[in-house]
C-alpha cells in the first residue's frame, strides 16, 4: 500500500513538473516557395539584381486555403499546449508599427535593413518559425496533398528539423482536412525536435550575432582602439560580453580599429521579468553600458530583426 501511495506521488511530482515546462512560442507562415509559386510576392531590385520577396498579407486575402492550413496546424500545435502567435496579427500590428516608423525614419531619409520574415518575426518575438509548403494531387473523385513542414529559429534562421510526407487519397476537397491526415503521423517527433532545441537553448543561451562599427570622423574621436586606463575599448566590450552572455560564449571571428563582428553570440532567453530577450535588447544594454562614465560614449543601435543588431559608435 505504502508503495503504491509513493509511486503515486511520484507520478503526480513528474505531471506537475512537466506541465510547468515552458514551450517555445511558435508562428506558421507560408513558405518562400509556396508563396513564390501561387504569385504572392513582391519583386524589388538589390543591387541590379531582381529579388522575389513573399506577401504575405496579399496571401492571406486571397487564398483562403492558406488560412485554413494556418489554422489546422494552429490547432495541431495547441492541442499539443505550444503558444501561437498569428501571422494575420502580426502583419497588422507590423503595419501600425510602420506607420509610426515612417514618422521617425523619415528624418534621416533611412529605412529599416529588414526581409519580410525578420519584420514578421521581430514584431511578434515568436521563438520558432514554422514555414509550410503544400500541394493538393487530384486521382479521380480523390485527392491526396502533399506537405513539408519546416521549423526554424527565428533568431538566427537555422533548421531545427523538417517533416513531409503525403497523405492517404481522399474523397475530402478541403486543405485544412487533407493536412491534418497527411501531418498527424509525423508531428510527436516533429514536436520532440523542436522541445530539444528550446531546452538546449535555455541551458547554452539563445544566438544572435552583433556588429560593432565606428561613425568616420565621429564627435567622440574614438575608435576601438581608444584607451580607457589600461584597456582599449575593443577589450572593454570583449570583457562586456563575457559578463554578460550565457557561459560566456560568444566568438569574434573579425576585428579592426573600427569594425569588430560577433558570432554566436549566447545571450538569455528571458530577463529577470520572464520577458524574451532579442538582439535589439541585448545591444541597448552594451549601449547604456558604454554611455555611462567613465567611458561617455554616444551610439546608435540599429535593428536588423530578432537575432542582429549592430551598434555603431561616435554618435547617436
Amino acid at each position: 500500500m505504502k508503495k503504491s501511495i509513493f509511486t503515486l506521488a511520484l507520478a503526480l511530482v513528474a505531471l506537475v513538473a512537466s506541465a510547468q515546462i515552458k514551450k517555445p512560442e511558435l508562428m506558421v507562415i507560408p513558405s518562400d516557395v509556396w508563396c513564390i509559386s501561387n504569385g504572392y510576392y513582391t519583386e524589388i531590385e538589390n543591387l541590379g539584381t531582381t529579388v522575389k520577396v513573399p506577401n504575405y498579407k496579399q496571401a492571406l486575402q486571397e487564398n483562403m486555403g492558406l488560412k485554413l492550413a494556418i489554422a489546422k496546424l494552429n490547432d495541431l500545435m495547441a492541442e499539443r499546449q505550444f503558444p501561437l502567435q498569428s501571422l494575420e496579427q502580426t502583419i497588422k500590428n507590423l503595419e501600425q508599427r510602420r506607420m509610426e516608423d515612417n514618422l521617425t525614419m523619415s528624418k534621416a531619409g533611412n529605412e529599416l535593413a529588414e526581409s519580410p520574415l525578420d519584420e514578421v518575426a521581430r514584431t511578434a518575438k515568436c521563438d520558432i518559425i514554422l514555414e509550410l509548403s503544400w500541394e493538393v494531387k487530384d486521382f479521380g473523385p480523390k485527392h491526396s496533398l502533399s506537405y513539408i513542414l519546416e521549423a526554424r529559429d527565428a533568431y538566427t534562421a537555422k533548421s531545427i528539423g523538417a517533416a513531409s510526407g503525403t497523405g492517404a487519397p481522399s474523397l475530402s476537397a478541403d486543405v485544412d482536412v487533407l493536412l491534418e491526415e497527411a501531418i498527424v503521423a509525423n508531428m510527436d517527433n516533429f514536436n520532440n525536435r523542436l522541445l530539444d532545441h528550446f531546452t538546449e537553448m535555455q541551458t547554452i543561451g539563445r544566438e544572435i550575432s552583433l556588429d560593432i562599427k565606428v561613425f568616420a570622423n565621429n564627435a567622440a574621436g574614438i575608435d576601438l582602439e581608444s584607451e580607457y586606463g589600461d584597456d582599449e575599448l575593443l577589450d572593454i566590450i570583449n570583457n562586456w560580453l563575457q559578463v554578460n552572455t550565457v557561459q560566456g560564449r560568444f566568438s569574434m571571428p573579425y576585428a579592426s580599429e573600427n569594425i569588430a563582428n560577433f558570432t554566436q553570440v549566447r545571450i538569455p532567453v528571458y530577463d529577470e521579468r520572464g520577458r524574451a530577450i532579442d538582439a535589439n535588447g541585448f545591444a541597448k544594454g552594451l549601449a547604456k553600458y558604454l554611455k555611462k562614465e567613465p567611458y561617455n560614449i554616444p551610439s546608435k543601435v540599429l535593428v536588423k530583426g530578432l537575432g542582429r543588431a549592430v551598434i555603431i559608435l561616435g554618435e547617436k
